[in-house]
C-alpha cells in the first residue's frame, strides 16, 4: 500500500526533475517611524516606510504607512499608499488608500483608489509605467495651457470708462476672481 514498486523507482530516477523557480521571499527593509531619510532607496526587494524620505524610492513592492511621508519620485512593481506622497508615483499595480494623501502625478497599469483617499495630480494609465521616461507632468505641460483670466484695468484706464462720472466704481466692467463681471447700468 505504502510501498514503490521497483519500475516506478527506475522511471523517476532517469526523468529529468524540472528546476524549482523559487523566490527567495525575505523580510521588507523597513524605515520605522522614528527614522528620517535624506537621500534615494533603491531596492529589488519589498520596502516599508513608516518614517520620512527626502529622495526617490525605488523597489519591487512598497508599503508606504499612514504615518510616512516621502518628498519625492517613487516607482515601485506593488504600491500601496496609506501615508502622505509628495512627488510623481510610478506602478503596475497602485493602491491609494483612505488614509493616503497624494499630491503629485500617478503613471499606472492598475489604479485602485478607496474611497476617502486624496488626490490631488493627474493620472495616466500606461502598459509599461516603469520603463516610461517622461513624467506625467511633462507630458500634461505640453498640451496648450487655457489663456490666463484678463487683469484688472489700472485705476487710470476704469476711470476713463466710468462712464462720465470720474468714479472708478461705475466702471461697466469689473474684474472679480479673475472672471470678467459686466454690470449693466441702473435704471434712472
Amino acid at each position: 500500500m505504502f510501498s514503490r514498486s521497483k519500475g516506478n523507482e527506475k522511471q523517476s530516477a532517469s526523468a529529468p526533475v524540472p528546476a524549482k523557480r523559487s523566490v527567495a521571499r525575505t523580510a521588507p527593509s523597513i524605515i520605522s517611524a522614528d527614522l528620517e531619510v535624506q537621500g534615494n532607496l533603491i531596492a529589488s526587494g519589498d520596502i516599508q516606510i513608516d518614517g520620512v524620505v527626502h529622495g526617490d524610492v525605488r523597489s519591487g513592492s512598497l508599503t508606504v504607512g499612514e504615518k510616512a511621508t516621502i518628498h519625492g519620485e517613487v516607482m515601485a512593481d506593488d504600491l500601496v499608499v496609506r501615508g502622505r506622497i509628495v512627488g510623481s508615483i510610478r506602478g503596475r499595480r497602485v493602491q491609494l488608500c483612505s488614509t493616503c494623501h497624494v499630491e503629485g502625478d500617478i503613471l499606472h497599469e492598475a489604479l485602485a483608489v478607496e474611497t476617502g483617499a486624496f488626490f490631488e495630480g493627474n493620472c495616466r494609465h500606461s502598459d509599461d509605467p516603469l520603463a516610461q521616461t517622461t513624467p506625467v507632468s511633462s507630458q500634461s505641460a505640453a498640451r496648450p495651457q487655457p489663456a490666463p483670466a484678463p487683469q484688472p484695468a489700472p485705476a487710470a484706464a476704469q476711470k476713463s470708462a466710468a462712464n462720465g462720472s470720474g468714479k472708478v466704481g461705475d466702471s461697466p466692467v469689473v474684474v472679480k476672481d479673475g472672471n470678467v463681471v459686466v454690470k449693466r447700468p441702473a435704471a434712472q
